[in-house]
C-alpha cells in the first residue's frame, strides 16, 4: 500500500469513523465518543493534517509521538493566561501550559513549568526531535518539524492550511519562527 493511501485511510478513519458511529448510536443508549486515533504518517516529519492536527512520523520514539497526540488533543482550546498550570485538563493554555501538556503526557516533564524555567530545562541546544524554545515570556517546541506554539508570530503562507492556524491558542503552526532571544533546550536523547 503506497504511503500515501495509508495517510489518508488513516485520516478516513479518524474524521469520518467517529461521526459515523455517533449518527447510528441508538436513542437510549448514551453515546461515548472513542478514544483519538493516535495517527502516523510515514518517515522522520510531522505531517500537518487538513483540520490542524498533526500526524506523528512513524519513525519517531513513541514520546515524541506521544507529545503530538496530546498536543493534537488540545488544538481546540483558546488562549487563556496561566493555562494549563493549576489543572493539567484546562478551558484554555497558555505558552508555557501548552508545551507543558505535550511533555507531560510524553513523560519528559513532571508538573507544568512557566516559560522562564523552561530555559534551564533539560539539556542546552536542540533537540533531534523535540526542541523547546523558551525565554522570560514566551516558550514554545518544535516537535518533528511542526512547531507548537500559542502565537500567530511570522505566519504568513501561501499553502492551504487549516484555519485554526490563523488563531490564537495552542496550534500546530506551518512555519518555523526566528529563535532569536530565546534559550534552546530539549530532552535527553531526543
Amino acid at each position: 500500500m503506497s504511503s500515501l493511501r495509508a495517510l489518508a485511510l488513516t485520516i478516513f478513519a479518524f474524521l469520518v469513523l467517529p461521526a459515523a458511529a455517533q449518527a447510528q448510536s441508538s436513542g437510549g443508549a448514551q453515546y461515548t465518543p472513542p478514544p483519538p486515533v493516535d495517527m502516523t504518517a510515514p518517515g522522520a516529519k510531522a505531517t500537518l493534517l487538513p483540520d490542524g492536527s498533526a500526524a506523528a512520523p512513524a519513525e519517531a520514539p513513541e514520546a515524541v509521538k506521544r507529545a503530538i497526540w496530546a498536543a493534537n488533543r488540545i488544538q481546540d482550546k483558546p488562549y487563556k493566561y496561566g493555562g494549563g498550570h493549576a489543572e493539567i485538563e484546562d478551558n484554555g493554555y497558555d505558552c508555557s501550559g501548552t508545551v507543558s501538556y505535550a511533555l507531560i503526557a510524553a513523560g519528559l516533564l513532571a508538573s507544568p513549568l512557566p516559560s522562564g524555567p523552561f530555559t534551564r530545562w533539560g539539556e542546552k541546544g536542540k533537540g533531534s526531535w523535540i526542541t523547546v524554545y523558551a525565554h522570560g515570556g514566551h516558550a514554545y517546541a518544535m516537535i518533528a518539524g511542526l512547531r507548537l506554539d500559542t502565537s500567530v508570530y511570522g505566519f504568513r503562507t501561501t499553502r492551504r492550511v487549516a484555519r485554526s492556524a490563523f488563531e490564537r491558542g495552542p496550534r500546530w503552526r506551518p512555519t518555523a519562527r526566528p529563535s532569536l532571544g530565546f534559550v534552546a533546550r530539549h530532552p535527553t536523547g531526543l
